[in-house]
This record gives C-alpha cells, sequence and structure tokens, in this order.
C-alpha cells in the first residue's frame, strides 16, 4: 500500500514539473512575439528563479529516491527553510548579477510557474479502486 502511495506522489511530482515547463515554454513564446530575444530571456530567468527551488525542495525531501523517504518535521521544515533561502539568493544573484532587461516578464514568469501548484486537483493521479484484484 505505501508502496503505492509513493508511485503516485512521484507521478504527481513529474505532471506538476511537466506542467510547470509547459507554462515557461508557453510564457517565452509569448515574450518573444513581444520583445524577441530579451523578453525570452526574461521570461526563463523568472521562471528558474521560480523552479530551482521547487526542485531543490523534492531532492531535500527525497520523494525520487529509492530507499528512504523523509517524513520527519525537521526534515520537511529544512527542505522548505531552505527552498526559502534559496529563492532570496536566486532573486538576489539576478538582479545584481544578470538583471532581467522586461522585469514585468521576469515577475509574470515568476508568478505564473509559482501559481501552476494550483492545478494540483487536475495533475494527480486518481486512486485505483481495483487493489483488492
Amino acid at each position: 500500500m505505501r508502496r503505492l502511495e509513493t508511485q503516485r506522489q512521484k507521478t504527481y511530482f513529474v505532471r506538476l514539473m511537466l506542467a510547470q515547463l509547459i507554462v515557461t515554454l508557453l510564457g517565452m513564446l509569448f515574450a518573444f512575439s513581444i520583445a524577441h530575444l530579451a523578453g525570452v530571456l526574461s521570461v526563463l530567468k523568472g521562471a528558474l528563479v521560480a523552479l530551482l527551488p521547487h526542485a531543490f525542495f523534492i531532492q531535500r525531501m527525497g520523494i525520487f529516491r529509492a530507499k528512504r523517504r523523509s517524513s520527519d518535521a525537521m526534515d520537511l521544515f529544512r527542505a522548505e527553510a531552505g527552498k526559502f533561502g534559496l529563492t532570496v539568493a536566486l532573486f538576489t544573484l539576478v538582479f545584481v548579477v544578470a538583471p532581467p532587461s522586461n522585469p514585468a516578464f521576469f515577475f509574470c514568469a515568476y508568478v505564473a510557474v509559482i501559481l501552476t501548484h494550483w492545478l494540483a486537483p487536475w495533475l494527480m493521479p486518481r486512486k485505483s479502486h481495483n487493489l483488492l484484484r
């Protein structure tokens, strides 16, 4: 039973990451039609600032690890704190080292990727009722 729930969570995270990548690509296409390469790079930077901390969180929680998954509350707290710290560091890095040429595209892409979590009810695989067969 535990194995099925783990597989279900993995499927959810793969679908969520795929949805986030699709949102990023659509944003890049939209930005290219308006601001060409500069807009595309701004969207890419905004999406990466959202995606990299999310990937860090998944890795820290051990979602894709075959052996042991983290279920401890302290592990969740550490992963979330690391995600927050990485987000702050990435925002700082982007605006100091390589400022986006179009901040509107940057923030729209960031928010769009973050809000992709709202699609969770449609991304979750359905529970199978055929477990007893």
